[in-house]
């Protein structure tokens, strides 16, 4: 949270992160997406199945930190 004494100042600083948070959640689902299309990529050309093991892990892993974030986006952000 943050602390100021102008609630004015605060708002501000509020919608400033709230206008910014769209574009991080952008960008998070654009990199799973690249991991996604680099893994299918890889199985499409018959590559190791162990890149694909990894490929697999980052993209959950993306995910998981894509999620996070739009949770965390609706409960700080959102209008309800």
């Amino acid at each position: 949270m943050l602390y100021c004494l102008n609630p004015v100042e605060q708002n501000t600083e509020r919608n400033i992160m709230a206008s910014l948070v769209p574009y991080l959640i952008l960008v998070l689902l654009l990199v799973v997406a690249v991991i996604l299309g680099m893994g299918l990529l890889n199985m499409a050309r018959g590559g190791s199945t162990s890149r694909s093991q990894t490929l697999m892990r980052y993209r959950v892993a993306a995910q998981f930190v894509a999620v996070i974030a739009m949770v965390a986006a609706l409960y700080f952000f959102g209008r309800g």
